[in-house]
């Protein structure tokens, strides 16, 4: 008894090679977010503290580099969970600028820029991976039309 069997690759769908859109918002989403935690770590320790020689808020920088592994891994989930996720960082941003001076002002216009480019990286990587994923079941079902109408 001699079973035929179809060959591994047609058996286990292989990852297909990412595409240039989704290359290019990942590389983006890793820079924000490597920006966002530098800056702050430089915004509480050394450029404008809350108290002077740095305070306990510089651990802020931490949850930032949480989805650095789903990101760099193409992740979907990583990316739709980042997209909500960030807004914390954009409201502190953003009430940081209305509040504080002028050193902590800038730099948070600066931290709620990061997080609208974070944003769209997000939502831009989302859209593609999303659009190539509608794609692909097209082709194959049209495969599967074309080969059932033979």
């Amino acid at each position: 008894m001699t079973a035929v069997s179809a060959p591994l690759s047609a058996c286990t769908p292989c990852p297909a090679r990412p595409s240039p859109a989704a290359r290019a918002t990942r590389a983006a989403a890793v820079a924000c977010v490597l920006a966002l935690a530098l800056l702050a770590l430089a915004w509480e320790l050394w450029l404008a503290p809350l108290r002077p020689g740095g305070s306990w808020v510089a651990l802020k920088a931490l949850p930032v580099l949480l989805p650095l592994g789903g990101l760099w891994r193409y992740r979907l989930y990583t990316y739709r969970w980042v997209s909500l996720f960030l807004w914390l960082y954009f409201t502190e941003g953003v009430v940081r600028a209305t509040t504080e001076g002028a050193p902590a002002r800038w730099l948070a216009l600066g931290e709620a820029l990061l997080c609208l480019g974070l944003f769209a990286a997000c939502v831009l990587h989302i859209r593609a991976r999303l659009k190539a994923g509608r794609l692909a079941a097209q082709a194959m079902q049209t495969a599967r039309q074309e080969a059932a109408g033979a």
